[in-house]
């Protein structure tokens, strides 16, 4: 990872995965959002099973998987950590 580089996805402080740390990753996690509220929304209410997977779950599936490629892109290494290391405290 270069080090000039700008971070948009922090890793979390406890647990896997990140949150949104600057301009860039708020708007991808809002445009995100936003995608599937509308996808949540478009599917008829009584749709049946095929229409649900088509109109629903693969589009999601395929929003999630390029958001979550964004993360790893623009975004810290992911660990599991419970808290800071004892390298990362200041004593």
């Amino acid at each position: 990872m270069e080090s000039n580089r700008k971070i948009w996805f922090k890793r979390k402080l406890y647990g896997w995965g990140w949150y949104p740390a600057s301009r860039e990753g708020w708007s991808v996690t809002a445009i995100y959002m936003a995608i599937i509220i509308v996808l949540a929304t478009a599917v008829a209410e009584g749709a049946d099973t095929k229409e649900w997977w088509l109109f629903f779950a693969l589009p999601v599936t395929l929003v999630t998987v390029s958001f979550i490629r964004l993360a790893y892109k623009y975004g810290e290494k992911p660990r599991w950590q419970w808290g800071k290391n004892k390298n990362d405290r200041q004593a």
